[in-house]
Parts: structure tokens; sequence; C-alpha cells
């Protein structure tokens, strides 16, 4: 073996623990990294895309925090988040990032209560609560109240939650600062926190592998991970007073409750949106691209301009994610436009 392959075969045994796309390794090889929340439906995406131009890409599913760091390194073509850029990360950026909301999801409280199957409801109470380490059985009164037909049993709540600097747990903390002073005053909202109580897993696949493994596990994990992996996931009251199911209609709810605030900052998180049928814990997840000259910018705007208008629809509601408003895929098309070198008209 070459030097060159020496080192090659270095970083994919590097990688070896996280999941992979890998389409095409010719010059026409984009790369990216970044989130695990979208993982499964860029997979396809990003299939579908190199049969239809030739161009592939490199997709490395690392987490938000990690897709942050190759960006902000140059090592990748796009970073993928379900976090928006702070403003002190912006600054820290070598040019200034544009940022694409792709789809939104829904992340899900998952558990395994020996004995109860689905249809577990839970409160912003209840589950603040819990991540704070205030509520420690699955027989707690508080949780009884709202699941009177379900026989609940004493065992201990083990909360899960994410290692890795992530734009799922950003989601997750979002919503309970949201709706917990507690939480707010405390842990707070970011890609990582300070879990008050718990036990970790890397990645969406890592927290859905320790809720598996762990009888009276609870955690936070993207919706499809959850439905793949047979999960049980609850419905949570939002601020309608309803409780409401994660599902595709329910995050499309959510996205609709706050597009008109996304219009004017595209950043908005979309937690605790408004409207009855709205699942309180939705997000988008986001595409950051440099607002300046690369090479592979063609490519790069031709991907995302594609997977925006012809992609959406056909693999969104199959693999749990909610499309965008056509009044977002506007505003982002006319992102794609001002990236320098777009091929986007």
């Amino acid at each position: 073996m070459n030097l060159k392959g020496f080192h090659k075969g270095l970083m994919l045994a590097a990688v070896g623990l996280f999941s992979l796309v890998t389409v095409n390794t010719s010059a026409q090889t984009l790369q990216g990294a970044g989130a695990t929340f979208p993982y499964p439906i860029y997979k396809e995406w990003f299939t579908k895309f190199q049969q239809a131009t030739g161009v592939g890409v490199n997709y490395q599913s690392v987490g938000s925090g990690q897709g942050y760091n190759a960006l902000k390194a140059k090592t990748v073509d796009f970073g993928a988040s379900d976090a928006p850029l702070t403003a002190e990360e912006e600054r820290a950026m070598p040019a200034p990032v544009v940022h694409i909301p792709t789809v939104g999801g829904a992340v899900v409280l998952g558990y395994n209560v020996p004995g109860v199957g689905a249809g577990l409801r839970l409160t912003s109470d209840i589950v603040a609560g819990i991540f704070l380490g205030k509520i420690t059985k699955w027989n707690d009164p508080a949780i009884v109240a709202v699941n009177k037909k379900i026989a609940l049993p004493d065992l201990a709540i083990q909360p899960a939650h994410r290692t890795d600097g992530s734009g799922t747990t950003y989601i997750f903390t979002h919503y309970l600062k949201k709706v917990s002073a507690d939480w707010a005053a405390g842990p707070g909202a970011g890609k990582s926190v300070n879990w008050p109580a718990g036990i970790g897993g890397k990645g969406n696949a890592g927290v859905a592998g320790a809720i598996q493994r762990t009888p009276g596990a609870i955690g936070y994990i993207e919706l499809e991970y959850a439905v793949k992996q047979n999960i049980a996931y609850a419905s949570l009251k939002n601020r309608s007073n309803n409780f409401v199911a994660p599902s595709v209609q329910s995050v499309t709810a959510a996205i609709a409750g706050a597009v008109n605030e996304l219009k004017k900052d595209i950043k908005t998180p979309i937690v605790d949106s408004a409207g009855k049928n709205s699942y309180p814990i939705s997000g988008l997840t986001y595409i950051l691209i440099y607002k300046a000259n690369n090479p592979n910018n063609a490519n790069v705007t031709k991907l995302w301009d594609w997977a925006l208008e012809k992609a959406q629809q056909e693999f969104a509601q199959t693999l749990y994610y909610s499309a965008l408003p056509d009044k977002l895929v506007g505003v982002n098309k006319a992102v794609l436009k001002s990236i320098p070198g777009s091929s986007v008209h």
C-alpha cells in the first residue's frame, strides 16, 4: 500500500464508528459532514443525485458539532447542523456562512419500559423533571396522573442523552429552556449542556441503542430512528393543551405555525410552536455553506437546489420528515443564488 492509500485507510478507520454515505469517488465528489438527525433522508438524496447528475457526495454523519468544525477547517464543501450558528460561531468562521433549512423533523422521547407499549403521554413539566433528575420513577404521581389507563412499574427512570455536540440536543434543550424555568436557569440550551442525570450515547443511533439496551430508559432521538428500530415514543402535551404524537403532519403544523418568523429570521427555533396540532419538539435541519468562492460551488448549489425542488416530496414523508412550505423553498433559492459561482438561476 502506498503512503496515500495508508492515510486514506487511517481516515476511514477513524470514522468507522459513524454513519457514512460515500457515493462516487471521482473528482466530481462533494464533501460534507455534520448532523445525524437528517442522515436517513440525506443518504437517499445523495444516492439519487449521483444517479441523476453523475456528481457524488461523501457525507460523514458525525454530529452537528463536528460538522461545524469541519466547515470551519474548510475540509468540506458544506456542513450540516440542526443548530444554527451563534453570532460568536459565525464571527469565528473564515468567511460569511449562509443557513439553508432542508427539512423538518421531530425529536421524540423514545422509551423502554417493560410492560408498557405505545401510548405513553408526557407533559413539559414531566419531561423537564425527568432530565433534571427530579422525577426518578416511572410510577411517579405526575406520570400516573396523565396515564391512568397504563400500569406503570416501580422502576427507576434512566434518561439518555447525547455525549457529542449535537443539533438534536440543540432542538431538545431549546424546547426544555422554553417550557421550563428550572431548566432555563440550570443547564440551558445548546449543542452540548451539562446533563444533571442520565446515561449517554453518541449520535442519534447511539442514544437509540442506549434506550434499547436499558430497561427504564427514555431518551431523545429523531423520529425515523425510533420508527425503524421499533422504539416506543411518547405523545406530548403542546401549548394548546393537546396531546400530540410526533408525525410528518404534526411537524408540518409546527413549521406552518412559525413560517412568518422564519421568513424574518431563518434561524428561529420552531419548538413549542403555535397551533393545536403542532408537535412541540419539532426542528429544522440546516446546510451551512460559505458565501465565498469555492471551485465546487456550482455543484454544491446544484445539489441543494435539486434536493429542495425535486427530492423533498419524493422522500420526506416516507422517511418521516416534513417538506418545507413553498414560501421557505423560495427563501432558500434566493440564498443559493447569492453564493458566488452558483448554478441556480
